[in-house]
């Protein structure tokens, strides 16, 4: 929407060019001057607020009022919304861009100590000892290529930045990679099923009681191994994804889509899903969406959508609850993307099969993915 042009005022500081001045802003000359805004109370009674002096600049005034919005231009999410909306950024390859946005995706939204997630934080306060934790702690979870992934888009960003006025340093320059592991987990069937038990007994617990753990988790960790799914696949299912002959996958990072046949395992988790989901639904009263793409199998607490944050940490909290517990060993510890690898090893077939069932389009990914050891015969043998 256009507003009118404003009409030259003789009485605003001459260092000040009227024409890029923020809609909202006033100036008033009594006195010693000062930039004001006009608003209206609880009585629709039209009252005015001081927020600057006369000395203020243009772009003290801009972040005023964008702080005012509730947009904060110190901090990173900030820089970040300025670098994806950069001429720099659209000149890169496409698979860099969705990279760098599933980057952004993850990046701020990271829980911190401070009860705001990452992306809040201005970006002074981030130090190369920061970024290091942040890179370390992520490839704790058993992710150590999404730390190094994080770690790649940080540099790039504050690089970013660091010329064009929005930061001063670069925190992720200099900082150690995650050291990606060359053999992949696979855990033990016997370990998936006790922890699938665990987390079912201790989901029924109510929330916020001693040795609780999220009710959903048993159910992610069934439709990842089944179906052969990350986790932001399981958690991005919808009702759209229930087809008749079974579930319909969701896959990313240009994996093939494919149909998981129901079969009372599969069924029986899909079910507790929704189930689960409508008793949150009527006790929060929130409707129901009309369209199945609208309706997300998994929820949070609130009846909200799950975010991948939030699985994160809600894994990484299970896993350390049941080696304290004594359910699993710490050498048995593994992470949520592991069950897509045991699930693919345990598929039934031949290696095209299994890389059918994956989703995968490059057959060198089944090097990855599919840890069985072939039967084969011995010289002679028909």
């Amino acid at each position: 929407m256009k507003t009118r042009p404003r009409k030259h005022s003789p009485d605003i500081p001459a260092h000040i060019n009227q024409e890029k001045l923020p809609n909202g802003v006033y100036y008033d000359k009594r006195g010693r001057g000062r930039w004001y805004v006009q608003y209206r109370d609880e009585a629709d009674k039209l009252k005015s607020e001081r927020i600057a002096g006369a000395d203020a600049t243009l772009s003290e005034l801009h972040r005023v009022m964008e702080q005012r919005s509730g947009i904060d231009r110190r901090t990173l999410r900030y820089m970040a919304k300025q670098f994806h909306e950069s001429a720099q950024l659209k000149e890169l390859a496409i698979k860099t861009q969705q990279d760098y946005e599933y980057c952004r995706a993850a990046l701020l939204e990271i829980p911190t100590k401070l009860n705001k997630p990452l992306g809040d934080l201005p970006t002074a306060q981030f130090s190369p000892a920061l970024v290091q934790r942040l890179v370390d702690k992520i490839a704790a979870e058993g992710t150590p290529s999404k730390a190094n992934h994080l770690l790649r888009y940080l540099r790039r960003l504050f690089r970013w930045g660091i010329n064009r006025g929005y930061c001063d340093s670069n925190p992720a320059q200099g900082v150690e990679s995650a050291k990606e592991r060359k053999q992949r987990r696979l855990p033990e069937l016997t370990t998936i099923a006790q922890l699938t038990e665990f987390a079912q007994a201790r989901g029924k617990r109510t929330r916020g009681e001693k040795g609780a753990c999220a009710a959903y988790l048993w159910i992610v960790m069934e439709l990842a191994y089944i179906c052969r799914l990350r986790g932001i696949e399981v958690i991005t299912l919808s009702d759209a994804n229930s087809t008749t002959d079974g579930v319909m996958t969701n896959r990313r990072k240009g994996s093939r889509d494919n149909v998981v046949r129901w079969y009372p395992r599969l069924t029986a988790a899909w079910t507790a899903a929704t189930e689960r989901r409508a008793r949150i639904w009527k006790a929060k009263g929130t409707p129901v969406p009309m369209h199945p793409e609208s309706r997300p199998l998994i929820v949070a607490a609130d009846g909200g959508e799950l975010r991948k944050s939030s699985l994160d940490t809600t894994w990484q909290r299970f896993m350390k609850m049941a080696i304290e517990e004594g359910v699993i060993t710490e050498e048995q510890r593994f992470g949520l993307h592991d069950l897509k690898r045991r699930g693919i090893t345990d598929t039934k077939g031949n290696r095209h099969e299994k890389q059918e069932a994956s989703g995968h389009r490059s057959a060198a990914m089944m090097d990855t993915y599919d840890l069985s050891v072939p039967l084969v015969y011995h010289p002679g043998e028909e």
